[in-house]
């Protein structure tokens, strides 16, 4: 149990009315999860106003309403706070509530398009693996330690993030790796919780449909930059011209890292292979089990995060020579008739781009090169084509299938993505509604040595169609298929 007056610390409060001596139980910002002496916080969502339940949440046993309007209508018994915004509220009473665990342990946050799963998942590894006790937040999975939780979201709600990091408190983690995504820091999800570190990965075409604009999903990334204090660190990827940007207004300590500018963190490609890269870090040769100049980047921010927290240099670069791909990033296995299959979760032209031209970089060029991809529906529309484009150019065949077409028309989107193909490309290009028979047929096409990209799921263990999530994972489909056609 919280006073009332205690957990409302730094929050910006308009009016009160009622006491703030109130005992609260719990935070709640659904009105049908409220229970007796519950805290509700009512927030103007995307689809859904939480002020419209004020009512059901106090007849539920609601003590305390967190609100931007208050009722004209106000029950004596019930204290209500009037705040400049719920959502900013929600974030800073929940970090009070839980007395503020981001302050106990080394919290850093990674943001950007592409990168942030496999960056915060492998400092997880390479943390662990250097005898830290260590959690994580990311879009895979959360960590406490070595206790495993399911994620639903890149970055949780206020109240669960505190929740998780007040558990690693408990149990005694020394640093907590977490994806920061865009979403996460407009709704204000981070607000309250105090990094230790912030790594900048790079910026592309990806959540237009949420943000209005390129610019303003940019100056989203870099409120979060801002927010750093100056004991903080800032490390940005230089070679994207957004890096600069994050830079300009953070009084966080300022670092950088690349493979063509000048940085603090450099790495050269010596060698890029189906087997792994050989990289020059800052002078030092290396050679690790990731594949591509997209996971050279990722291993850069990697290495210049682990100095920055004071790891050894030389221990470091050990422990990520053993580290292995992330689920869904680039997971590639042979089958035993010699067909080479990749599980990419590239959903973005961007990072479906890089894993393609991975894929042509490392092949001799007599393979072919067979890819499924889609687009999810209810999502940035004006990505589809330009997926479509750079799959038809970049493949020897594309197949174009569902991806998890959520309420829309699975066919309108794979028109969307056809758009962006150009008439000398059309025989490159198949559409296969069904994603398990796409896949069969990439199967069906490649021949020993081909490669066979499924991209767009990742890491994904489903499908959802219709609101509805049946069981679906490429990895285990792909892995299934390739044997049942080579026997």
């Amino acid at each position: 149990m919280k006073i009332l007056k205690d957990i409302l610390y730094k929050v910006s409060v308009n009016t009160i009315y009622g006491t703030t001596d109130v005992s609260i139980n719990n935070i709640v910002f659904d009105s049908r999860k409220v229970k007796e002496n519950n805290l509700f916080v009512a927030q103007k969502g995307v689809e859904v106003d939480g002020h419209k339940y004020i009512e059901n949440a106090i007849s539920l046993g609601a003590k305390v309403i967190i609100c931007e309007k208050v009722p004209s209508e106000r029950y004596k018994k019930i204290t209500y706070v009037q705040v400049e915004d719920s959502n900013i509220a929600l974030a800073i009473i929940a970090s009070n509530f839980y007395d503020n665990p981001s302050q106990k342990l080394k919290l850093i946050g990674i943001t950007g398009t592409n990168g942030k799963t496999t960056i915060a998942t492998l400092l997880y590894n390479l943390f662990s693996k250097a005898g830290y006790n260590v959690g994580l937040l990311s879009t895979v999975k959360i960590m406490v330690g070595e206790t495993e939780y399911v994620a639903t979201h890149t970055t949780p709600n206020s109240v669960s993030i505190n929740h998780y990091l007040n558990e690693m408190v408990e149990n005694e983690v020394d640093y907590c790796f977490m994806e920061v995504s865009s979403h996460g820091i407009h709704q204000k999800r981070i607000d309250g919780l105090h990094f230790n570190g912030g790594i900048f990965t790079n910026l592309t075409h990806d959540h237009l449909d949420y943000h209005n604009s390129f610019a303003e999903y940019r100056d989203v990334k870099k409120y979060f930059f801002d927010s750093l204090p100056k004991t903080a660190f800032a490390l940005v990827n230089v070679d994207d011209k957004n890096g600069s940007v994050m830079l300009q207004n953070t009084v966080a300590k300022k670092y950088s890292y690349g493979l063509k500018s000048m940085a603090d963190y450099k790495a050269k490609i010596l060698e890029n292979q189906f087997s792994g890269l050989l990289l020059n870090i800052n002078g030092v040769e290396l050679w690790v089990k990731l594949i591509g100049s997209f996971n050279a980047y990722n291993l850069l921010a990697i290495y210049g995060a682990a100095d920055l927290l004071g790891l050894d240099k030389m221990e470091t670069m050990r422990i990520m020579s053993e580290l292995e791909s992330v689920s869904g990033r680039f997971q590639y296995f042979k089958s035993n008739g010699g067909i080479t299959a990749i599980v990419d979760y590239a959903h973005t032209p961007d990072a479906l781009k890089n894993v393609l031209e991975t894929i042509n970089d490392i092949r001799t060029g007599n393979e072919k090169v067979i890819t499924v991809v889609g687009c999810g529906g209810d999502r940035d529309k004006s990505k589809r084509p330009k997926m479509g484009h750079i799959a038809s150019v970049l493949s020897t065949q594309a197949i174009f299938t569902s991806d998890n077409p959520r309420t829309e028309n699975p066919q309108s989107i794979i028109e969307d993505i056809e758009a962006g193909v150009e008439p000398q490309y059309y025989r490159k290009t198949l559409s296969i509604l069904d994603r398990e028979q796409a896949i069969k047929t990439a199967g069906k096409l490649a021949e020993k040595g081909d490669i066979v990209l499924v991209a767009g799921k990742g890491h994904e263990t489903y499908q959802e169609i219709n609101g509805v999530r049946t069981e679906f994972d490429d990895y285990q489909k792909v892995q299934t298929i390739l044997k049942e056609i080579q026997k």
